[in-house]
């Protein structure tokens, strides 16, 4: 990619705080890697689509580094799971056998696992090299009759989240608007003249988290066309453009697909989350509302109150356990405001979140739902988060798969709320499924043994 692209990429017009110096959007700095490089940002983004091979041309640790280590499920095809490289070593380099070694690899991925597509990942090797891997695609889907698709994400070109955005800006030049979407199903208990296409862009069904989700659409004849990218196929990807309304769940990553969806296809959109009661409710009575069907307005409200009222009876137990428990939360993003509104709807304080990954918008919420005088920390280092536990005297620490150990070590119980997680934790069920967490956590019984004096002591 050249320059003034990945510029363009960065500076993006839908941020509201685009006027001032943005901690969400920073500039890309070449070499400066932490926190994941451009390259395994791309490849994040579009891994969770199910049916695509995707090949990483370049030295195999780039696959290894990254791969599957986001935990998307699917419903169907496992083909994502399979790890596809060129594997090139320094011979390959020397001799300039790059593009012939990516142009049999697409030919041999097709010919033994027929994807519905293949992604072809550049890395810092090719992409120095100067491998043409636009014109190779192109020959190779020539020969192969499938979509190969080259993502131009090259790991010195920035930061993870500048690799989110190409990867959507690829889905929007290359795949969006190629096909139409699939009839509306003769066997819906809603007809067609009532139901709706949306599509959720930014959703990668951790942990299965959007399937429970999933049937409060389907109840109300919403359809979902795509989710951008968990548990999507690649004919869904390419009828997008087909949606009524899109929702984004997370700016950070994809803020670039819902503007340009926007401005080309003139489809609206909004930034919602289905983390806690609240905003599952919000993001679902959001949703009937941009469509303008006073139908669908009345089944929402209406759908809305049976799941809140069951949902409540289900938390009551735990909310007696986990009223008034202090939470040191660390994550980014748009979890860094709704997981605080999940964990206030438990009647639990949240005394810190992380902030290193969000927005302005994001910290907007946060202060409106924590007050203006709310601590939110850029530095996630095990130092600060330990000196933040000990000051507010934090019960437990809601964090990343890496802070695990630090908890661990302070004595201090732990859950995981990103990627690496098992639960899912999205929706009216993923809430209960929270609280339950929450209170194995912290009820364990190792927590008053290792705080005791050893006997010998």
């Amino acid at each position: 990619m050249k320059g003034n692209e990945i510029a363009a990429l960065m500076d993006e017009p839908a941020c509201g705080h685009n006027s001032k110096a943005k901690s969400g959007c920073s500039a890309p700095k070449p070499g400066a890697t932490a926190g994941g490089c451009a390259f395994d940002g791309a490849q994040i983004t579009l891994l969770p689509i199910a049916d695509v091979a995707h090949l990483v041309h370049g030295p195999i640790g780039c696959t290894g580094s990254s791969w599957d280590n986001r935990g998307a499920r699917s419903s169907g095809p496992a083909l994502y799971r399979l790890g596809f490289t060129t594997d090139l070593n320094e011979q390959d380099v020397i001799m300039g056998r790059g593009e012939r070694r990516l142009y049999h690899s697409v030919k041999h991925i097709v010919d033994r696992y027929h994807p519905a597509a293949v992604f072809v990942y550049n890395t810092c090797v090719p992409a120095m090299e100067g491998d043409d891997i636009i014109a190779i695609c192109k020959a190779a889907e020539t020969k192969v009759g499938v979509p190969v698709i080259p993502i131009d994400a090259a790991g010195f070109y920035g930061s993870k989240n500048l690799g989110n955005r190409i990867a959507g800006e690829v889905m929007v030049d290359k795949v969006i608007g190629t096909a139409e979407p699939a009839p509306w199903p003769t066997d819906h208990p809603i007809s067609a003249k009532r139901g709706h296409d949306v599509a959720l862009i930014g959703e990668f069904n951790i942990a299965g988290e959007f399937w429970n989700v999933q049937p409060l659409f389907d109840e109300l004849g919403i359809r979902i066309l795509c989710t951008l990218a968990g548990d999507t196929r690649f004919h869904e990807v390419q009828t997008i453009h087909r949606a009524e309304l899109n929702m984004l769940v997370c700016s950070r990553a994809l803020i670039n697909v819902a503007r340009k969806l926007e401005t080309k296809y003139g489809t609206p959109w909004f930034e919602g989350s289905f983390y806690g009661v609240r905003d599952t409710s919000k993001s679902m009575l959001t949703i009937a509302e941009m469509l303008g069907d006073a139908d669908l307005l009345a089944r929402t409200q209406e759908l809305i109150a049976r799941r809140e009222a069951e949902t409540e009876a289900q938390l009551a137990p735990f909310r007696a356990r986990l009223k008034g428990k202090r939470v040191l939360l660390y994550t980014g993003g748009v979890k860094s405001w709704s997981v605080v509104a999940a964990l206030q709807d438990l009647g639990m304080e949240v005394v810190a979140t992380g902030t290193r990954k969000s927005t302005e918008e994001d910290k907007a919420r946060i202060k409106e739902l924590m007050g203006d005088n709310a601590i939110m920390l850029e530095d996630g280092n095990a130092r600060n988060l330990l000196d933040v536990a000990y000051q507010y005297r934090a019960d437990l620490m809601i964090a990343g798969g890496r802070n695990m150990f630090t908890a661990y070590k302070a004595r201090l119980p732990f859950l995981d709320i990103n990627q690496e997680r098992e639960h899912a934790y999205a929706g009216y069920e993923g809430m209960v499924e929270l609280a339950r967490q929450i209170c194995r956590s912290l009820e364990s019984p190792i927590w008053a043994q290792v705080k005791q004096r050893a006997p010998w002591q």
